[in-house]
């Protein structure tokens, strides 16, 4: 159970201004194509997004490694309310284009998604969602071996497509384990995406965990609507990711 994110020498002067004048003109473009899609996924946050949704015929494929959390463990209906699938409809409602695949795996910890990575990356992702680690620090296991494991996946995804983006997410540890442990355990996530030069997205349960109304009766695994918030945690990330993957 989970707890409560990838030299020209010798030119002329003229083609030196060429050059920068073309890069800079390539660099406006993508900005204003990532900074329209970020603003699209920004509007269909709300629940009065009506735009029509979008094929997902040869869209970039999500892959979603993750916990219960990601599975949508206690949900009525994981397949419509868990948070991949609220990110699914946010997409469509958007008109970005992704296909997301759910492999959350109730109970697993980051050396058991390491394991079974090579399987799941027969999905051929674009784009690897990392959500892992939270049963690590629900266990106390070592935060060193936790990030040891997430550079691994990390590397692994990168064997079998180096173009393929990844997002880690941040998890967090229980406060029971003591001011140092959960400090560690925080802190490793972002050591990890700044060695591998990944994306980090924010805690994906922030605003989220503690709030009983907003978690099942195990005070752990989200409701529906603290599912929905932990989309919306996530959304503005993945939003930045579909669109550098897009403008690639």
């Amino acid at each position: 159970m989970a707890l409560a994110a990838f030299a020209a020498c010798g030119r002329s002067d003229s083609s030196e201004k060429a050059g920068k004048v073309g890069s800079a003109q390539s660099a406006r473009r993508e900005n204003t194509s990532m900074e329209s899609t970020v603003r699209g996924a920004a509007a269909a946050t709300g629940e009065a997004a009506t735009a029509a949704p979008v094929s997902r015929t040869g869209a970039p494929r999500v892959l979603f490694l993750g916990t219960s959390l990601t599975a949508g463990y206690g949900l009525d209906d994981p397949a419509r309310d868990a948070y991949p699938s609220v990110l699914q409809h946010l997409a469509d409602s958007a008109g970005v284009r992704a296909n997301i695949v759910n492999a959350g795996l109730t109970g697993e910890t980051s050396a058991g998604a390491l394991r079974r990575l090579d399987w799941l990356l027969k999905q051929k992702p674009d784009l690897v969602v990392i959500e892992t680690g939270a049963n690590d620090g629900l266990r106390g296991l070592d935060p060193d071996s936790t990030a040891a494991n997430i550079r691994a996946i990390i590397e692994r995804v990168r064997t079998d497509n180096p173009v393929a983006k990844i997002l880690l997410v941040q998890m967090e540890a229980p406060t029971n384990l003591g001011k140092r442990y959960t400090s560690d355990f925080h802190a490793l996530f972002g050591k990890v995406a700044k060695s591998e030069g990944v994306a980090l997205s924010p805690f994906l349960l922030d605003g989220v965990a503690g709030v009983a109304t907003l978690n099942q009766g195990d005070g752990i695994h989200p409701t529906s609507e603290g599912a929905k918030l932990a989309a919306h945690n996530i959304w503005p990330a993945l939003a930045r990711a579909l669109a550098k993957k897009v403008l690639d």
